[in-house]
């Protein structure tokens, strides 16, 4: 399995995917004109602008969590100023569209966003395994304890 690595000095983002139990939910709702740019590509709009951009923009990606479980994650294209309706400026972190499927990795909740090391990102699936049901919780959370995961 692949790390999504990225050049010398890269850095991911991961974030609780709120609405979404699987990457078909996440995926789905991305192809909304609500959640895509005039570019109509997706992005994931946040108060916090990530002081870390060069490293980000260096091959990061967006990994995802669904249910306590980090599943997938999207490339990082560029970030893009909007301003909300209250006219407070925000961070765009616009994705490419394809979601790369990840090994099931538990993770615990929290707010915003945080960085990911590439050596802390779950390794992504291999081809032909994009389908694959993550493991249950459970045995997850017990191979994890031991260090398997």
């Amino acid at each position: 399995m692949e790390r999504a690595v990225g050049k010398p000095g890269t850095t991911h983002l991961i974030k609780l995917c709120v609405g979404a139990e699987t990457v078909e939910d996440l995926l789905d709702w991305q192809r909304d004109p609500r959640a895509k740019g005039q570019d109509g590509l997706p992005r994931c709009v946040t108060r916090m602008w990530p002081k870390r951009v060069d490293e980000l923009l260096a091959g990061g990606s967006l990994y995802w969590v669904f249910k306590g479980l980090v599943l997938c994650r999207q490339r990082v294209l560029r970030l893009d100023e909007v301003t909300g309706a209250d006219g407070i400026a925000r961070c765009a972190i616009v994705l490419d569209r394809e979601a790369v499927r990840v090994a099931a990795t538990p993770k615990r909740p929290f707010q915003g966003w945080r960085y990911l090391t590439p050596e802390d990102a779950p390794r992504d699936l291999p081809k032909g395994r994009e389908s694959e049901e993550p493991l249950p919780q459970s045995l997850q959370n017990a191979l994890a304890e031991i260090g398997v995961l």
